[in-house]
């Protein structure tokens, strides 16, 4: 198999992982989250030989020098051994070692493509569609299940990870939204106004293609097959029966997990019965701020 990597890209709980696992079922190799800052799954040079210095990094035709070179390796499925050995020795770290660079070995001896599933990448996604060639799946999550899905997991976001970053504050100045919530001790609003500015951004990213999480989940079959004639990827029936007992079969199993070494591993799951219970966690006046503040009312 040989054409452009694949990049699965979304802010955080959008269905990265989960949309990455279905279009594995069409022989790509899985790259997990190059650009998490937080090692595992990131800060790994066998992955990506580059330093990550903030979450969301933003990338560009300025700076595309730091990063082409690493990213053109990690696409063409070069695994970067000694860089990998030199920096991580945990029995955990060497246990992803043999598995990515068994993988990455794999790959290339069959010519298959890279799939990189990275959430971090969001406000980079043009700059992976024109400069690195990929085939740009953005998944989009109504805001009221992405706002309660972080607030379930107690996550959150520093502000300052976007605004000082100047490129990305030059290129997408509404970014600037997020400064008056640094240091807030919202972060329900944080995560509204991180879902509104993303998806501003993302509407204007030419080369990509937006996908709604919802819409997917509701119909699998039909919205996988969709994704695989973007992506060029040959759908198959032994692809079907994969995802078709993925996303319509009880939850829990193991069957596309990463073998327990990743943090963000896919479990199988009733995607149409996943969507019954977006807003949990939200009361009525939570879920009706949401609207308002991203704008969805």
């Amino acid at each position: 198999m040989n054409g452009p990597p694949v990049l699965v890209t979304g802010l955080p709980r959008s269905g990265t992982s989960w949309t990455g696992r279905m279009l594995t079922a069409g022989g790509l190799i899985y790259v997990n989250e190059p650009l998490n800052p937080q090692h595992p799954p990131g800060r790994c040079p066998g992955v990506l030989k580059a330093a990550v210095t903030h979450r969301f990094q933003y990338i560009c035709d300025d700076n595309t020098a730091d990063w082409l070179p690493a990213f053109r390796d990690t696409a063409a499925l070069r695994y970067r051994w000694l860089a990998e050995l030199r920096a991580n020795h945990s029995p955990y770290d060497l246990a992803r070692l043999l598995r990515y660079g068994t993988a990455f070995a794999y790959g290339r001896l069959t010519g298959r493509r890279a799939l990189l599933d990275d959430p971090f990448a969001v406000l980079s996604a043009g700059w992976f569609a024109a400069r690195l060639g990929c085939r740009v799946i953005a998944l989009v999550r109504d805001p009221v299940s992405f706002v309660a899905s972080w607030q379930r997991l107690g996550w959150t976001v520093d502000p300052r990870e976007l605004l000082d970053q100047p490129l990305l504050v030059r290129d997408h100045p509404e970014v600037l939204e997020l400064r008056a919530l640094t240091g807030s001790a919202d972060p329900l609003a944080t995560a509204a106004t991180l879902w509104r500015v993303t998806r501003a951004v993302l509407a204007r990213t030419p080369g990509i293609l937006l996908t709604s999480y919802e819409s997917l989940a509701a119909d699998p079959l039909p919205g996988f097959r969709s994704l695989y004639t973007y992506a060029g990827l040959p759908w198959t029936a032994a692809a079907e029966r994969r995802i078709t007992r993925a996303c319509t079969g009880p939850s829990g199993g193991a069957a596309f997990t990463w073998s327990g070494l990743s943090r963000t591993a896919y479990r199988r799951m009733d995607s149409r019965r996943a969507l019954d219970h977006a807003a949990r966690g939200l009361t009525p006046a939570e879920v009706s701020r949401v609207r308002a503040l991203t704008g969805q009312g």
